[in-house]
């Protein structure tokens, strides 16, 4: 009975997240612009919150939780370091000036756009790259949306993860479809409010649960590196299983140390802010430039009492059930797993309709920022400049299906690990658009040929150090976007200095949005 009480609680749920897509398909279909972007007439509540919803994901209930279970506090907490410094940042230094920008650069609507328009490009290849490298990324992101999806079906009810995943594909289509960003800047408020709420419940019935912060951190404190900050906890595992002591005790091995090096290389997940073009729509698509200071502010104390509790319940579920989950795969679960013993029935559906949502209402985030970019970056801005709006609709939405097959694709291993798929992406975005959004918008001797020369070097390190580097360990075991980021920026510094300097009218314009930026 009370997994039918939980399916039937998320089924509601997701019929109001049907219902607000359904009531801005009208406003979303007048047009490109509404769809893309909800003709710059988001509120700072609106803004902020599902900028942070839209970012986080299911990723902040289940990845993180799962780090903080498999590996101690160390890891989990630097990270969160990292984010709430790059949210607190970003929204101080780029909202106000990126807003301003995108009208200013012929009232760009994409991020594609607004790099071509910045550089007042007439051959589109910085529109060209952005749109490729976003399609790429997103559609990794799309796939760690999915794999979320399956595993919470099959954690809950014991349904095929494959046949979930893909409904679940199915589902943000058919979403996505119906109300553009609208509908999901809306729904993302909705799930930023569930997120938070749900996260300090499921926290406080797990405390309790356990006997209070004392004997949780007594049983903590008895696993090698679990509680140290500049050490690291290491199951010992065969094959990938955590293996148990004849009692019945997961076994873990001496504790590793956690250095300096890779406190900073964790702490620079907070890098990737600046280039998620999830967050920098917000940015652009705020009505008030005078509103985002009170965005900011959300944004933040959202992000921090989430970050705080998401990392907490991991380390309060290891406590708890030692021995649950015995692969960093299923230690992803442990949210699920308090949620669905420590709960009322409705309130642990009401959580789990929580993750499914913010999944869901993230995916087709994604998936529609990597559908304008090649229906309205590519097709209209490239191959068929006189295209319609509803002709660059259509191809948005045949895009759609094409990125989410794909996804569907990447997702098919349940064995995938929603962290590690989701940081390759962020280190991508992170790379690839973060130095050069802070380059285009603060340095006004950034040339078009420095901007193109950046992108490339920061995308194709991502790769090149996650994949060639990255295994060989010692140093090259950093996180890719530290590496790549600072690549990427000592790329731009050097083109631009060797090129020749942006015309005057480019200069004009980047001194008409410095003077009317509100700092």
């Amino acid at each position: 009975m009370g997994n039918l009480e939980i399916l039937f609680t998320m089924g509601a749920y997701m019929l109001v997240v049907i219902g607000i897509g359904l009531i801005y398909a009208k406003r979303a279909n007048q047009s490109s612009d509404n769809y893309f972007i909800g003709g710059r007439s988001l509120g700072p509540w609106v803004a902020a919150m599902s900028a942070e919803a839209s970012d986080m994901s299911g990723w902040l209930l289940m990845g993180l939780p799962g780090v903080a279970y498999w590996f101690g506090i160390s890891d989990a907490f630097w990270t969160a370091i990292g984010l709430l410094a790059g949210t607190y940042i970003n929204w101080r230094i780029i909202a106000s000036r990126l807003h301003t920008y995108s009208i200013e650069a012929n009232n760009s609507i994409t991020i594609p756009d607004f790099l071509s328009n910045r550089y007042k490009e007439k051959k589109k290849i910085i529109m060209t790259i952005s749109a490729l490298f976003i399609l790429v990324f997103f559609t990794v992101y799309a796939a760690s949306c999915f794999v979320t999806v399956g595993k919470l079906f099959n954690t809950l009810f014991g349904f095929s993860y494959h046949t979930m995943m893909i409904a679940g594909a199915i589902f943000v289509i058919i979403y996505t479809f119906l109300g553009g960003f609208l509908a999901e800047s809306v729904s993302d408020f909705m799930q930023a409010m569930v997120m938070v709420v749900a996260l300090t419940v499921v926290l406080i019935a797990a405390v309790i649960k356990a006997g209070g912060i004392g004997v949780i951190i007594a049983n903590l404190d008895q696993i090698p590196g679990f509680l140290s900050f500049f050490g690291i906890a290491s199951p010992q595992v065969e094959n990938g299983v955590q293996q148990l002591s004849e009692s019945g005790a997961p076994l873990f091995n001496a504790a590793g140390t956690y250095g300096f090096l890779t406190i900073l290389s964790t702490l620079s997940w907070g890098l990737g802010y600046f280039g998620v073009p999830q967050v920098l729509l917000r940015f652009m698509a705020i009505r008030k430039q005078e509103e985002i200071k009170t965005s900011r502010r959300i944004a933040t104390v959202w992000c921090a009492i989430s970050l705080f509790a998401a990392v907490t319940i991991g380390l309060v579920g290891r406590s708890l059930y030692p021995s649950i989950h015995l692969t960093k795969s299923t230690a992803e679960s442990i949210f699920i797993t308090l949620s669905t013993n420590l709960l009322p029935t409705v309130i642990a559906g009401l959580t789990m309709a929580g993750i499914l949502a913010a999944t869901i209402s993230s995916s087709d985030s994604y998936l529609l920022i990597a559908s304008s970019a090649i229906s309205k970056n590519i097709y209209q801005g490239i191959f068929k400049k006189d295209a319609s709006d509803k002709q660059v609709m259509r191809v948005s939405r045949l895009v759609l299906m094409v990125i989410t097959l794909i996804g569907i694709l990447i997702a098919l291993d349940e064995n995938s690990v929603i962290f590690t798929v989701v940081s390759f992406a962020w280190a991508g975005f992170g790379a690839t658009f973060g130095p050069i959004m802070l380059f285009s918008l603060f340095w006004k001797r950034t040339t078009r040929e420095g901007a193109i020369a950046g992108m490339l070097s920061g995308g194709f390190m991502v790769f090149f150090w996650n994949m060639v580097l990255k295994p060989i360990g010692g140093i090259f075991g950093i996180y890719e976007l530290l590496p790549a980021f600072f690549f990427s920026c000592v790329v731009i510094i050097i083109v631009s200095l060797k090129t020749k300097a942006p015309s005057q009218e480019i200069q004009q314009e980047f001194d008409r949005v410095k003077a009317n930026v509100i700092k």
